[in-house]
């Protein structure tokens, strides 16, 4: 079986270094939009489980679709430390830029 490199997997690489915190944030606010209570906009100060109609599962559904898209692994012991959106954003960048 011969497989050829038409330089697919090269583009992913680099696009995985061009993610900006901009970026990230506003992938978790897309996440996070369906659980917005009322009129208060969803920034970096909002915490999420407090601020948020948002249950316990449904963060754990977003975190789990934030790592695939992302390419990341959240630690549980760190998923429990992040109470913000901009926590979580920075955690998810720091994670990036450690792979």
């Amino acid at each position: 079986m011969t497989v050829e490199n038409d330089g697919f997997a090269d583009t992913l690489t680099l696009a995985r270094d061009d993610v900006s915190r901009g970026e990230v944030i506003r992938e978790i606010c897309v996440h996070l939009a369906p659980y917005q209570a009322g009129e208060k906009p969803i920034t970096g100060d909002t915490v999420i489980a407090k601020d948020l109609t948002i249950d316990s599962l449904a963060i754990m559904d977003m975190v789990m679709e934030l790592e695939d898209r992302f390419d990341v692994s959240i630690p549980m012991n760190v998923i429990a430390e992040i109470h913000t959106v901009d926590q979580l954003a920075d955690t998810i960048l720091e994670l990036r830029a450690r792979a």
